[in-house]
């Protein structure tokens, strides 16, 4: 039997523009208010699986590894590491994680695995008994960067991954490390090799949705971020997860939605993907 609970990481605020890429203003901030400066609120969301014997953390959010400079540029709230917080009073710390499933290493998704800032600039890794598991393309990407997304990956954070001597870096659908119950599914059009994992979970399967899909506006087919490589494909890539899973009751798992963290994705009377039934904070949902 394994359990599923929402864990929340630092928030931040973005430019709602650039999270919605081609979409009118007038259009998305219906579905987000944006404040004076055109930001909107966006999570840093943790999904943490409870089994047996293990646990199994999927991400790790943004952390709080950033300088106070930047900190700032990129709209972190909260001053402390805000999932190390979250994972204690979840009764899980960060020391008795298992494993943790990387989508990809940019570094609102993998900063976290980060002790937080100091004056001396020294960062070393947390999760001192976790294995790393992270796809090929999306490893590759990392350590050799394209200089559009060279700032969006954190300098030494391979480096210590490798020397953990606790990496997996998978080419399949399946890992190793995790077994049975979780199936990898692969996207380009947001980054190389974004890895989408599947868990098999009672009332449907429960993928994390990454940035393929960052929360429930971005549910509907059209609508992608401007951090996207590939719009078109993206989009594509979306309809191929949702014409193979919907039909078996899939829901979504949201990283960056400030309100909803799972939900379901149903087809409306139009025949438009749409999320359905959203929960805040899913908490022991079990297989």
């Amino acid at each position: 039997m394994r359990t599923l609970t929402a864990i929340a990481g630092n928030t931040q605020r973005l430019d709602g523009g650039s999270m919605f890429g081609n979409a009118p203003k007038a259009v998305w901030q219906r579905w987000i208010e944006p404040d004076d400066d055109n930001r909107i609120p966006l999570a840093c969301r943790a999904m943490l699986v409870r089994e047996e014997t293990r646990t199994v953390l999927f991400e790790t959010g943004i952390g709080a590894f950033f300088e106070p400079k930047l900190k700032y540029r990129f709209g972190v709230l909260e001053p402390g590491h805000v999932l190390l917080e979250n994972l204690e009073k979840a009764g899980t710390p960060h020391e008795e994680i298992d494993v943790v499933v990387l989508s990809h290493l940019h570094f609102d998704h993998a900063g976290g695995l980060l002790s937080p800032w100091t004056e001396d600039g020294d960062l070393t890794l947390l999760f001192p008994k976790a294995r790393f598991v992270v796809g090929q393309e999306a490893w590759d990407r990392a350590r050799h960067p394209h200089p559009r997304d060279r700032a969006s990956f954190i300098p030494g954070l391979n480096q210590l991954l490798e020397e953990s001597g606790r990496l997996e870096v998978v080419t399949g659908e399946t890992s190793e490390v995790l077994g049975d119950g979780y199936r990898f599914h692969y996207s380009h059009g947001h980054t190389p090799g974004l890895m989408l994992t599947e868990v098999a979970m009672a009332g449907g399967p429960v993928v994390f949705a990454g940035d393929l899909v960052p929360g429930m506006p971005w549910v509907h087919l059209p609508i992608t971020m401007g951090y996207d490589r590939y719009p078109e494909m993206l989009i594509d890539e979306k309809k191929v997860l949702y014409e193979a899973l919907v039909p078996k009751g899939l829901r979504l798992f949201f990283t960056h939605d400030p309100e909803t963290a799972l939900a379901k994705v149903k087809v409306d009377e139009r025949g438009r993907y749409r999320g359905a039934e959203g929960l805040a904070e899913p908490r022991d949902l079990e297989s």
